[in-house]
């Protein structure tokens, strides 16, 4: 397993936030590297999970001009999303054949999506034609990936969260800075109008001293037992390598598709589903980094997957002329109390920002002021904030030689840690006074269970 490479705080504190330097890329046999290649030409992505987020990721990657998608790797062959809000049937050979089928409209002659069961083989087999890839895989296998391909030199947009556990996002995060490429998290809605019109309304001082944030974020799933019955594996999944880097369970239907989200083995429930979307907000309009302490409650802890609803709770320091913050964060059927007690818009999600002046709350689509009576005629702040060209389209650039894109890792990587400290917290059983330079709750070791994993043989870090 990777080790955390020592550092002083200085040091660690003017990394967390350096930007990537972003190289050209393509296929290494055109200019003997690749990081050396004319930014005028496409990258050739390889797509590493096929599922229905895949196919969702492939379907917008096939919109974009300057990407190619030359392989698909992916341990299901075909398997149906009907039952989910996919809609759809997924696996490596749908998605192959959606690729190539845009290929012959588009009149491309001659190119075919590779399709593969591992990632590793694809990467080992045909590296020298993939400049970067999506990685589209259950949580438990996001780190695994993602830093098997940069350390082969390959620009990363992987889907949220960065990693299943705390410590491997950090290995994640520093795997990306010293191999310099161009690396994007999936945090969509980043790029969208509205959230960065609520960061310059924020940052404009409207609402005054944020001190409070509050998120809520409806459903949850409800932990079951694991189960002990042990139906055949499906003539179409490779089970072990789905599995991937996860201790070895029985194949069982009710973790694949879509479920596996509801066991702690690869995943983190409702928060590490939605967190880095929603938790993203307040993290970029109030600047934060690193909380100081975290804790959490809800439903006695089962040792076998997330609860049906969560309350998180973390502290940040002062940031410049910023006050302290607390933010706390709401799944299941729970809400902020201010919600009613102010007379808000109980929205099935949203981010509340209490400030001096007045409050924000806002979602995906929506932002409004309160008291609605003092902000009426309010102007809209200064435009500071380009609009995005895409989501993709960003990292596209950056594997090009651009700007780093706005969700690189040294953006996400700590919110990533930060959202996954609330799992850790609940699971810990107790308040976390947290270390983050050294990755510890210095009041309670018994965390260091659920902040770093073992790996099995051939899956390490």
């Amino acid at each position: 397993m990777s080790t955390i490479k020592k550092t002083n705080r200085r040091e660690f504190l003017n990394n967390t936030f350096a930007g990537a330097a972003a190289f050209s890329i393509l296929p290494s046999h055109v200019l003997g590297g690749p990081k050396n290649t004319p930014p005028s030409e496409v990258v050739n992505v390889a797509i590493i999970g096929a599922g229905g987020q895949g196919l969702v990721n492939v379907r917008e990657l096939l919109r974009e001009d300057h990407a190619q998608i030359v392989a698909v790797a992916d341990p299901t062959a075909e398997m149906s999303y009907a039952n989910f809000y996919y809609k759809s049937v997924a696996g490596r050979r749908p998605v192959a054949a959606h690729i190539n089928r845009d290929n012959e409209k588009r009149g491309r002659k001659g190119r075919v999506c590779a399709e593969y069961i591992d990632f590793r083989e694809m990467l080992e087999k045909q590296g020298k034609d993939i400049d970067a890839v999506l990685i589209a895989t259950p949580d438990h296998v996001h780190a695994v990936a993602a830093t098997t391909a940069m350390k082969m030199g390959k620009h990363v947009y992987c889907e949220k969260p960065l990693g299943q556990n705390i410590h491997e996002v950090r290995v994640t995060t520093e795997v990306a800075r010293e191999q310099g490429v161009a690396t994007q998290l999936g945090t969509i809605t980043h790029a969208s109008q509205n959230y960065r019109r609520v960061v310059e309304r924020i940052q404009s001082g409207t609402i005054g001293d944020v001190r409070e944030v509050h998120i809520w974020c409806d459903d949850g799933w409800a932990p079951a037992n694991r189960p002990k019955d042990t139906p055949p594996v499906p003539e179409w999944l490779d089970w072990d390598l789905w599995l991937g880097p996860a201790p070895y369970r029985p194949y069982h239907p009710r973790y694949v598709p879509v479920t596996w989200r509801s066991w702690w083995g690869f995943g983190n429930g409702r928060l590490g589903d939605m967190g880095c979307h929603f938790i993203d907000l307040p993290f970029w309009a109030l600047d934060l980094k690193y909380p100081l302490t975290v804790e959490a409650e809800g439903p006695p802890v089962h040792p076998d997957g997330p609860p049906r609803w969560l309350i998180s709770r973390w502290e940040f320091p002062a940031r410049g002329k910023q006050p302290p913050v607390t933010l706390t964060w709401y799944d299941g059927d729970k809400r902020p109390p201010l919600l009613k007690e102010k007379n808000l818009p109980d929205w099935k999600q949203g981010v509340l920002f209490v400030g001096s002046e007045g409050m924000l709350v806002a979602d995906y689509g929506r932002r409004e002021l309160y008291p609605k009576q003092k902000f009426a005629d309010i102007e809209s702040p200064p435009q500071t904030i380009p609009n995005s060209p895409g989501h993709k389209t960003e990292w596209l650039a950056a594997c090009k030689g651009g700007v780093p894109a706005l969700c690189n890792l040294d953006y996400t990587g700590p919110l990533t840690e930060t959202v996954l400290l609330g799992s850790t917290a609940y699971r810990a059983g107790q308040k976390l006074e947290w270390d983050a330079l050294n990755l510890k709750a210095v009041n309670c070791p018994e965390a260091d269970a659920f902040i770093r994993r073992e790996y099995r043989k051939g899956w390490e870090l």
